[in-house]
């Protein structure tokens, strides 16, 4: 008998499906030579702190007497309830799991996890916690569920040892995001008395968005002056607009210009007029479809996942966790039989060859989505998965599209006096093609009817301009940024050469994966970091206190910092390193904060923990404690008002400071106060008054 784990039920009731003559039983099918069973996704997950170095009080509560932890060997356990009970129903599936793996007449498992590093350490975490080492292991690797790929999968497996490289690397990337997650949550939150989120990716998302909304909060407009002419002349409006820029100060200096332009004139020193044929957009990535029904339908990215992951698992779309647009030299065929099943729909489609559709070097795991060959029943769709549905299929008819879109375009170039010369392009659709099934937002845009060697009228005057903020960040630039953080944004033709973002993707320089961006965004909206309205992101208050927040105790968790482990991954999965080789990369890196910690306070920076005790209450002879806010005495209930806020001025009050005030009344000479009003550095005394501190100059 061959078992199959599926990592969902969903999965093996698919399997189950395309094998055909199954019998359900609690927890798994059986029939013919095959069992097939299933996780819940992950049933195991890291076992935390305490297991390894336990509080050596005995307490249950964060402490930082067992930071950092950097354990010998990671171990898994059964996932456990938010009361740190182990999870009934996880049990049970996993107990099946172990005894199917010993059953005497299975003499074969095979991992069927989702294709990709997080299904396949998923299934064999679960092998290996059964201790079932002495049975061949193979790997189902499924690009759909529909039953031909199910039953055409079965027939090729590979042995699972094929699939080591990425099972390292997911490996690995599980136990650096512990690593980070774990010892650093628990220090920000120790050091600040607020629970504080850090994770690997999830803080340079949001530093992101912080970073974009203080250019745009403190953004100050100014003006500016363009030479503008508009004229009408060949039957249309002859609209010139300078790329020579004048300062505020400077209107008689564009005035002085518009004058000479309007004296020189100007002449049409060329006109070209050619018809071209436009080409479609590309297949699509997760990250390119989430980005078209983000900005058409302000359709959040998890809710967009979630439709398009139900759509794979009925069968109707290829896996959609995917980093490429392009199809592997290998499908041909497949696309193929999706033309036939797509033709018959009445769509124009025949199948095209070429390097913008097929190109092995531009796949790392997954090809681009795609529908499948087997077509839903429209009305068997919800109103959301016809809309993402639609999406997918609408962009694969106009990847194929036998029509061609024909344009005309024309361009007219007109000098004036020499001084600069100005360009007219236009374009005119001529043949709809592919535009007619796919979206093609560009409208028709005429020119005058001019010639070469056309006088041209100006009338320039100085036109007053604005300077603009930059744009808050939307589902689509935020996915292009995290694609490619290194890259200048700009807008994205959608053809434009693509080597740059493949470059960073297999050199693992992006933010997160296709597989884990969604899923950690949604987690920083939770956390009440960002906000998503339309498909807008903000920065909520307490996204900016994690930011600066983690500023002042010396985290940096930027986009060179996680992509610098991100590329420590691909090393992993391409053999170059091992996963104790990334391990002990993080772990330096995490060292050399606790260190700095350590250090601070001879630097006159170090604030305490919450709940440290840093003196006695001149005022009352109470503890002084340090607080969410600040310094407070602990007989704040009897009266005592004593409070110290433990940042002045954008400047941290180390605890040193705090302790040379309450016994002397006055702290050393600080450095570094940012007044409000100037934005300059200055340094100064603080001394004790009433129940708090005033400056001494």
């Amino acid at each position: 008998m061959k078992l199959i784990i599926a990592e969902k039920p969903s999965l093996a009731r698919n399997i189950a499906g395309a094998i055909g003559n199954m019998k359900k039983y609690p927890r798994y099918f059986e029939g013919g030579d095959y069992i097939v069973t299933w996780a819940f996704g992950h049933l195991f997950s890291l076992a935390d702190i305490e297991n390894y170095s336990p509080n050596p009080d005995g307490e249950t509560r964060w402490t930082m007497k067992n930071l950092p932890c950097f354990p010998e060997k990671f171990e898994f356990e059964l996932k456990k309830n938010s009361d740190k009970t182990v999870d009934s129903g996880v049990k049970q599936q996993f107990d099946t799991i172990k005894e199917l793996c010993l059953r005497s007449d299975v003499n074969e498992i095979i991992n069927a996890g989702d294709a990709d590093r997080e299904g396949e350490i998923i299934v064999r975490t679960c092998v290996m916690k059964t201790q079932c080492t002495d049975k061949p292991f193979m790997r189902l690797w499924l690009p759909d569920q529909t039953e031909e790929t199910i039953r055409q999968g079965l027939l090729e497996m590979k042995e699972e040892a094929s699939y080591d490289n990425l099972a390292k690397e997911g490996y690995a990337r599980t136990f650096i995001d512990w690593l980070y997650g774990v010892n650093l949550t628990r220090y920000a939150t120790l050091k600040s008395g607020t629970l504080m989120r850090v994770g690997r990716v999830i803080v340079p998302i949001v530093k992101a968005i912080y970073d974009r909304d203080m250019q745009i909060r403190n953004f100050k407009p100014d003006i500016y002056y363009a030479p503008y002419s508009m004229t009408e002349q060949g039957g249309g409006e002859v609209e010139l607009t300078s790329k020579q820029k004048f300062d505020k100060n400077e209107l008689s200096k564009a005035q002085e210009l518009c004058v000479r332009y309007n004296e020189a004139k100007g002449v049409v020193t060329s006109k070209k007029v050619k018809k071209d044929t436009l080409s479609p957009g590309k297949l699509f990535s997760l990250t390119k479809l989430q980005n078209v029904l983000g900005k058409k339908y302000k359709m959040p990215m998890d809710e967009s996942l979630r439709i398009v992951q139900g759509l794979y698992e009925k069968g109707y779309v290829t896996y959609p966790r995917t980093n490429s647009e392009y199809m592997a030299t290998a499908e041909k065929g497949k696309v193929k039989q999706i033309l036939s099943a797509v033709e018959k729909l009445g769509y124009p489609v025949k199948f095209k060859d070429g390097k913008t559709i097929f190109d092995d070097s531009k796949i790392e795991s997954h090809s681009a989505l795609t529908p499948t060959y087997k077509i839903p029943d429209k009305t068997a769709l919800s109103e959301d998965e016809a809309k993402v549905y639609s999406a997918i299929m609408r962009r694969f008819v106009a990847v194929f599209c036998s029509e061609e879109c024909v344009a005309q375009k024309n361009e007219i170039k007109i000098d004036v006096g020499g001084m600069e010369e100005f360009v007219l392009k236009g374009t005119v659709i001529l043949e709809p093609g592919w535009t007619k099934y796919d979206d093609y937002n560009k409208k028709d845009k005429i020119l005058p009817n001019l010639e070469k060697g056309d006088i041209i009228d100006v009338s320039f005057v100085p036109k007053e301009k604005e300077t603009s903020p930059p744009k808050h960040y939307t589902i689509e630039t935020l996915n292009n940024y995290l694609k490619n953080p290194f890259r200048e944004e700009k807008a994205n033709a959608q053809n434009e050469d693509d080597e740059e973002e493949y470059r960073a993707i297999f050199e693992g320089l992006e933010l997160g994966t296709e597989a884990t961006r969604t899923g950690i965004i949604e987690n920083a909206i939770k956390s009440k970091y960002i906000a998503l309205k339309k498909d807008v992101y903000t920065i909520l208050p307490d996204g900016e206190n994690l930011i600066v927040s983690l500023s002042r105790m010396g985290i940096s968790m930027d986009k060179y910092k996680t992509s610098y482990l991100g590329q420590a991954l691909k090393k992993v999965y391409k053999g170059e390193i091992t996963v104790k080789d990334s391990i002990l990369i993080t772990q330096k890196e995490i060292s050399r904060i606790f260190e700095k910690t350590q250090s601070s306070a001879e630097k006159d920076t170090d604030d305490g923990f919450v709940g440290d005790v840093v003196g006695v209450c001149p005022r009352c002879g109470g503890n002084v404690v340090r607080t969410k806010f600040g310094y407070g005495c602990d007989r704040y209930k009897d009266g005592c008002k004593l409070s110290i806020n433990n940042v002045i001025l954008d400047r941290v009050i180390s605890v040193s400071n705090v302790k040379l005030l309450l016994e002397t009344g006055k702290t050393s000479k600080i450095e570094g106060f940012v007044s409000k009003k100037t934005g300059k550095t200055f340094s100064a005394v603080l001394k004790l008054h009433d129940d708090g501190v005033v400056f001494d100059f």
